[in-house]
């Protein structure tokens, strides 16, 4: 059939000054390049991941915007027009990598953080400790010593802790969605951090044991690669019930990228297509969930934390309250503009909420029944920077995840393409000859470049808010104004506007 839908990107290429020595060919992994006398472009098949650019020796190469209009119309864009035509020549779902990329407002560009001046003054952080160390795990209301031989001891039971460094984690990525070297890097950059990185719903594995202190395992619908072994080899356990860019329904890992070495980890067949149920057919209830936190946390001894991953949706409050009644010691909530490996686009497009009305809303609920301090709260989809980092603990969270910005550090491109399995950096792929070209070592340093910038910049945020302590600004909204916000987002975030 013939297609309708124009190039998305144009590949310019300066033949004067191109030197005709392949490079690019070699290095582009969705085959839009050739060599015919010369090297030409297939502009259809550019999604602007930028490899061939960017490794070119002359900088011959340049890829712009398809200057191709259409008629101005507010209702029927051009990417609308474009959906249309592709599903009338495929009479299939779209499918995206990636997070939402649509216009919905930002709320964490809409929130400015306090500062300390005279009365309150501010804190050096170059000439005094600040204090960015925080524990994931299930906190009790108040603690009891008792007198014993003249000591006083701890007379509380405290349930397992784990100790992080810096309030940031990295999120769920499973292998088999990236490659063996990006779980690589992200496992020993947090090794080297002091956090963790979380296997996603993939497995666990075996290069990847020497970080088991570092890593949160993930129990999902599937059950891929879960038995005891995985269980051992764990920091923490997660039961993923749902994430931010697929909210009510189930993943999808293509048969084309389960090769050996992900079949092996996953525990399934070789070139089968692992589908995750949207439903655990074992939970159908808060008792049913219950069940299985106390199942997994039986088979750990009761020596590690057990939590729950949930989408941001209208009524995650309650779900919330609902999972920290269950006996979960955290919950991980993943807004709306979390990312993905593969999600049908009209799902991500228009199923689920911000995280930071998210982490408002449930900060507030549970602190309203007094069981706040029952779970850890993390938060994540769509954090970008050190900023959106202190917005997100100062609303109500403990941790933020961060799984699209680890990415990035990698060299992702976000061309949204994580799918197709042509990662040309190597990052979502398990193509030999692309999975190799991302050097795990090089990786691996600039995500603990990223964790550690960040972690400077939270310093600074603190010292100017007079406080040195992460843990002190938890939930700490009255630090916050809101910027050009209605009255009902600003009563659902829990701040003031600018200027009160």
């Amino acid at each position: 059939m013939r297609t309708y839908i124009p190039p998305e990107f144009i590949v310019k290429i300066d033949h004067l000054r191109c030197r005709r020595c392949k490079r690019c060919i070699m290095n582009c992994g969705f085959g839009t390049l050739s060599f015919q006398d010369r090297v030409v472009a297939d502009n259809h098949k550019c999604v602007a991941c930028h490899r061939c650019a960017t490794f070119c020796p002359e900088g011959a190469i340049t890829i712009e915007n398809n200057p191709l209009s259409f008629k101005a119309n507010e209702h029927w864009t051009p990417a609308v027009i474009k959906s249309i035509y592709k599903q009338a020549e495929t009479g299939g779902m779209l499918f995206t990598g990636m997070g939402n990329d649509r216009n919905y407002i930002s709320y964490f560009d809409q929130l400015a953080l306090d500062a300390c001046q005279v009365t309150n003054p501010s804190i050096d952080p170059l000439r005094e400790p600040m204090e960015l160390r925080t524990y994931l795990g299930s906190k009790p209301n108040s603690l009891q010593v008792e007198l014993k031989d003249g000591n006083y001891t701890l007379a509380t039971e405290i349930g397992p802790q784990i100790k992080l460094e810096t309030p940031i984690i990295f999120a769920g990525m499973s292998f088999g969605s990236i490659s063996l070297n990006a779980h690589k890097a992200l496992a020993r950059a947090a090794s080297i951090c002091g956090t963790l990185m979380n296997t996603g719903e993939g497995g666990l594995h075996r290069e990847l044991y020497p970080y088991s202190n570092n890593v949160i395992v993930q129990v999902a619908s599937g059950r891929f690669g879960v038995n005891q072994e995985y269980l051992d080899r764990a920091a923490a356990v997660e039961i993923k019930i749902g994430q931010g860019a697929k909210p009510g329904i189930g993943g999808h890992l293509p048969g084309e990228k389960i090769n050996q070495e992900v079949s092996q980890t996953r525990m399934i067949p070789e070139g089968t297509d692992a589908i995750s149920p949207a439903p655990h057919h074992d939970i159908y209830s808060i008792e049913d969930l219950s069940q299985l936190i106390y199942a997994l946390k039986e088979a750990t001894r009761y020596q590690k934390p057990v939590g729950v991953k949930i989408a941001a949706v209208h009524n995650v409050a309650a779900i919330a309250s609902g999972i920290a009644r269950a006996g979960a010691d955290f919950i991980y909530i993943d807004g709306m503009r979390g990312g993905t490996g593969a999600t049908p686009t009209v799902i991500r497009d228009n199923i689920g909420i911000p995280i930071e009305m998210a982490i408002a809303a449930v900060d507030d609920r549970l602190r309203q029944e007094g069981i706040r301090n029952w779970v850890t709260l993390i938060a994540a989809g769509g954090i970008r920077s050190s900023g959106d980092v202190a917005k997100a603990i100062a609303l109500g969270a403990d941790v933020v995840a961060i799984g699209t910005a680890a990415l990035v550090a990698m060299g992702c491109r976000l061309c949204q393409k994580c799918y197709t399995g042509n990662c040309s950096w190597g990052i979502a792929t398990q193509r030999p000859e692309l999975v190799r070209r991302l050097e795990p070592e090089e990786a691996t340093e600039r995500l603990v470049n990223l964790v550690r910038g960040w972690s400077l910049e939270l310093k600074e945020i603190l010292g100017a808010l007079g406080v040195n302590a992460i843990e002190s600004l938890r939930g700490s909204r009255e630090r916050l104004r809101g910027i050009g916000l209605n009255k009902t987002e600003l009563e659902i975030l829990g701040v003031k506007p600018a200027g009160r």
